[in-house]
């Protein structure tokens, strides 16, 4: 039986940021500029932020761009009517400028949904990715129990 993939073997060998550009590429529109300008703030923020696309399936073979460090910080996802950038952590981050304005009734994620017109300002963005960055690193650095894997029996 043939493995039926949704995704050619050109984009197979791709790298997370070649997805993330031929995806930004492929829109062609404000949501393109929207996620490609966002993606360039992410990346100021925080130069050592890694790119991974995740969640790629027939219905949204080009995935979902994720932004990583020390653990996701925030996807990227495209709608008809919107970019939406989700912190995986957004609920534990102070917002002063006051981004965030969808998922707010979560106790985990926050997300900040951006339609065609908006203005993004720049340096709370970045702000708020670097809170972030700075939450997951002091979360990966503290001492964290040790496990039994599954199936085994301490003795």
């Amino acid at each position: 039986m043939k493995n039926i993939s949704p995704v050619n073997e050109s984009e197979e060998a791709a790298s997370p940021s070649e997805l993330i550009d031929a995806k930004i590429q492929k829109l062609g529109d404000w949501r393109g500029e929207t996620l490609a300008r966002v993606r360039s703030l992410i990346k100021q923020a925080d130069p050592q932020m890694a790119e991974e696309v995740k969640w790629r399936k027939p219905s949204n073979p080009s995935g979902v761009p994720v932004w990583e460090h020390d653990g996701i910080i925030c996807t990227g996802e495209i709608y008809k009517d919107k970019v939406k950038l989700t912190f995986a952590r957004g609920a534990a981050l102070e917002d002063p400028a006051g981004l965030f304005n969808s998922s707010l009734e979560g106790n985990v994620r926050r997300a900040i949904d951006i339609q065609e017109g908006d203005k993004i300002d720049e340096e709370a963005l970045k702000s708020l990715i670097r809170a972030a960055v700075a939450l997951n690193t002091s979360t990966r650095t503290a001492a964290r129990p040790v496990r039994s894997p599954k199936g085994l029996k301490n003795r």
